[in-house]
């Protein structure tokens, strides 16, 4: 990622605190990118890191949520080339986390959601990640993947009619869960309401 070097007035101070306050929102990104738990945590350790010790190319004045998410999805796919692979599920932890009233019809209606997003091509659930969750405009979710801000727009708006069609009853919903309604709920929430 060719950068100009940070300018030595560029607070490490403040680097650190945006740094810091986006942690939620990579670790947010990264569960719902690579859909396992335990490899997302480490996907977002290794991202963070990654970031830190490349800090003097950041540009202040630049989106760092951007930034940060072309270096976590970079990772997840350089990961992948490599055949990484999740480790067992945390029952312990998918216990504690809280219930909503009406917890089983609340299961079902975010199981169907998160299976029709992981029915979509990688492309297209990308997109809606960056666009509808996290909060990213079109350009910025263009430029965390080297695509123009339209060619992300016409993904999300084609992935969110297949989602609508599978949800509506139009087309078949995966059978395949990939993941738990509980660590979906998880996944979908984070302190800023969107990733």
């Amino acid at each position: 990622m060719a950068s100009k070097p940070v300018p030595s007035d560029f607070p490490h101070e403040q680097f650190q605190r945006d740094l810091v306050a986006l942690i939620p929102d990579v670790r947010a990104f990264s569960r719902l990118l690579c859909k396992r738990r335990a490899i997302a945590e480490d996907l977002a350790q290794e991202a963070l890191a990654k970031a830190w010790r490349s800090r003097e190319l950041f540009e202040p004045g630049t989106n760092m949520k951007s930034w940060l998410f072309t270096i976590l999805r970079n990772t997840f796919y350089t990961q992948n080339r490599r055949g990484w692979r999740e480790t067992s599920w945390d029952s312990e932890k998918g216990e504690a986390i809280p219930t909503p009233p009406n917890e089983q019809e609340w299961a079902m209606n975010l199981s169907d959601a998160v299976r029709a997003l992981y029915g979509l091509t990688d492309d297209q659930r990308e997109a809606i990640l960056l666009v509808a969750v996290a909060g990213l405009t079109y350009d910025d979710a263009g430029r965390v993947c080297g695509r123009p801000g339209g060619t992300m727009k016409s993904r999300v708006a084609r992935g969110r009619a297949s989602m609508l069609k599978m949800l509506d009853g139009g087309e078949p919903i995966p059978q395949r869960a990939f993941a738990r309604a509980p660590q979906a709920r998880e996944d979908l929430r984070s302190p800023s309401g969107a990733l």
